[in-house]
Parts: structure tokens; sequence; C-alpha cells
């Protein structure tokens, strides 16, 4: 990539995160105000995740 794709490259993502910013900033503070039960569904899909990854990595 030339230099001046990647300055494009480079404005464009900070375009973007302006762009969600208020999204962003509003999503955390309701991450502070939730409850911490949430915990298993986090972790559950997770521990699935890596399972699956150590399994692809066996049969290969």
């Amino acid at each position: 990539m030339s230099t001046w794709e990647m300055v494009l490259v480079g404005v464009i993502a900070i375009l973007v995160i302006l762009w969600f910013r208020p999204g962003i900033r509003a999503a955390l503070q309701y991450g502070k105000q939730a409850e911490e039960k949430d915990w298993r569904g986090f972790l559950l899909p997770l521990a699935f995740v890596v399972l699956f990854v150590i399994l692809l990595l066996a049969i290969a």
C-alpha cells in the first residue's frame, strides 16, 4: 500500500471513531450501571469458542 492510501485509511478510521463516539459513550455508561450477573452469558460462549479452536488445532 502506498503512503497516501495508508493516510486515507487512517483518516477514515478516525472519522468512523468520531461518528460512533456518542454510541460508544452511551454503551460505556450503560455498562457501568449493569449488574454483575451476566458473566455466565459472556463466559459460556467464550469457552465454546476456545474449545472449538483447540479442536481445530488438534485436527490439523
